[in-house]
């Protein structure tokens, strides 16, 4: 039963606003796709981060404008499909690369990443690089691994340097505790101290022995 002119307009304008803000897709063709195959294959695209539609190429054509992947989806014949993302087209080359390889049935067409149309021969090649966690693991290796190996150095050194401290210590290359030699004259005053406290009676006891000077007769 052909579409009305009011399913065709409700069909372009949901798939339009879903396009919008598509920044990569890859256009694929197919004959002969049972429906348990094209449910693994609409599941293999929606868990590399993207969406899939079997489309018209007129309605496609007409949802695209104003789309980053317009290009792609301009001018297609025969039976088409469109599998697209916002997120990493790596992924969803890789995801769609590797089903291809056990279904034969379906093929590519073309392919576009960030307004650039590409090749069924480059959407080959965009699989085998690496993605966008690949790309950020290996970035974030590169940035810990010299810092790693920075504080690893930090650490020795401050190791090291603890140790060789605690051996001099130990050797007395520091000299000699300034504490022990400052009690010994204390004592030495302490000593000395006591005597003169008792020499103070001694000389009170003298002066009061000594008799009164009578005057003399006739004075």
């Amino acid at each position: 039963m052909p579409l009305t002119r009011a399913k065709k307009t409700e069909k372009v304008t949901a798939l339009a606003s879903e396009l919008a803000h598509s920044t990569s897709a890859i256009i694929g063709t197919f004959s002969a796709l049972t429906a348990s195959k094209d449910m693994d294959l609409r599941k293999t695209v929606r868990e590399a981060g993207g969406s899939y539609h079997v489309v018209k190429n007129k309605l496609a054509a007409r949802a695209a404008k104003g789309s980053k992947i317009e290009a792609a989806l301009q001018g297609l014949k025969g039976v088409s499909s469109v599998a697209y993302t916002s997120g990493d087209p790596v992924a969803l080359a890789k995801a769609l690369s590797e089903w291809v390889k056990e279904n034969s049935e379906f093929t590519f067409k073309l392919g576009i990443v960030d307004g650039k149309v590409i090749t069924v021969a480059e959407i080959a090649a965009l699989a085998t690089l690496p993605g966008k966690e690949e790309l950020f693991s290996k970035l974030l290796f590169l940035i810990q691994s010299p810092a790693q190996r920075l504080v690893t150095v930090i650490n020795a050194s401050g190791r090291d340097l603890a140790v060789v401290i605690n051996q001099a210590a130990a050797k007395g290359k520091f000299g000699a505790p300034a504490a022990a030699p400052v009690a010994a004259p204390v004592a030495e005053a302490a000593v000395v101290a006591e005597p003169v406290a008792e020499a103070a009676p001694a000389a009170e006891s003298a002066v009061e022995e000594v008799p009164p000077v009578e005057p003399a007769e006739g004075a």
